[in-house]
């Protein structure tokens, strides 16, 4: 099993989004057969041979140095995401197996559980790259509730986004959720390649629905640190929450993810009221948050 056809059709998609103007090109007008840049365009602008840009977009990128995948990213106005996503497809295309990516831990540390039950204010998560919920505070579980609403475990926000029916009404911007969902599990594919798990998981979305199969065909990878989420939550309604998303090194493979809403905003009263039907007691009175699992 190797990574040839993603680095084939990567570069190949970033190639043809580039127009000769956009890349500084003299235009001799007369129709292109290609969209895009040529193969020898892109050669000429990184300052390599065209046999052996050729060669690379074949997919053999084992040994290229990183002066070269410097200037690729050049020729290719790669932005930051892209950037990292072609390094990752160099280093998973060396890769042997002893040098692997180890896979994520499929539990948390307790510790880890204790930070997230002690933020009380805050929906907060660890997840794995291929997006599955490995731990949550009470917070996130209700604010998640129609994801957790199911039998699987553990919930997985790809699943929930494009087969779960409810998704589209919990994301009122659906299509840009959908684009990140597929967005970071390319990121991921391109970091592990051999992570069988993902890709099962990725096997089952294209099955299953045409929309991840469109999104996952066009190779676009995103970084996903830090923004706002808006959700339409079945109990309290609109909510818009800034977020931030960490990598764990002491695990890594995992990402704590952290909900917060502006001081004073609806989206702050609506998070105390999301916390009201959390807490304990009352949802053993009023089963309409699922219990945590």
């Amino acid at each position: 099993m190797d990574n040839r056809d993603d680095i084939r059709e990567f570069l190949t998609s970033r190639r043809a989004r580039i127009t000769p103007e956009q890349a500084g090109l003299p235009d001799f007008g007369g129709s292109r057969r290609v969209a895009g840049l040529r193969r020898a365009e892109v050669a000429m602008i990184a300052g390599v041979s065209p046999d052996y840009y050729t060669r690379l977009e074949r997919g053999n990128l084992a040994g290229v140095s990183d002066s070269v995948l410097d200037a690729l990213c050049r020729a290719l106005r790669l932005d930051e995401a892209e950037r990292s996503h072609l390094y990752d497809l160099a280093r998973a295309a060396g890769s042997t197996a002893r040098t692997r990516r180890r896979p994520a831990k499929p539990h948390v540390r307790p510790g880890t559980q204790h930070l997230l039950d002690a933020m009380t204010d805050a929906p907060a998560f660890v997840r794995n790259g291929r997006l599955d919920i490995l731990a949550a505070n009470r917070l996130a579980e209700a604010l998640y509730s129609p994801a957790f609403d199911t039998a699987g475990r553990p919930v997985n926000l790809a699943r929930f986004c494009f087969l779960d029916a409810r998704a589209e009404q919990f994301y009122p911007g659906w299509n840009d959720a959908a684009n990140t969902t597929v967005a970071l599990l390319r990121t991921e594919a391109g970091r592990d390649p051999y992570d069988k798990a993902l890709t099962d998981l990725v096997g089952e979305l294209a099955t299953r629905s045409d929309d991840f199969r469109i999104r996952w065909a066009a190779h676009d990878v995103r970084l996903h640190h830090t923004g706002t989420k808006h959700f339409q939550h079945p109990l309290v309604g609109s909510l818009e929450l800034g977020f931030e998303a960490m990598p764990m090194p002491a695990d890594p493979g995992l990402t704590l993810t952290a909900y917060s809403a502006e001081p004073g905003s609806p989206a702050s009263n609506a998070l105390r009221l999301l916390a009201s039907w959390a807490a304990p007691d009352h949802r053993a009175e009023h089963p309409a948050v699922t219990d945590r699992p």
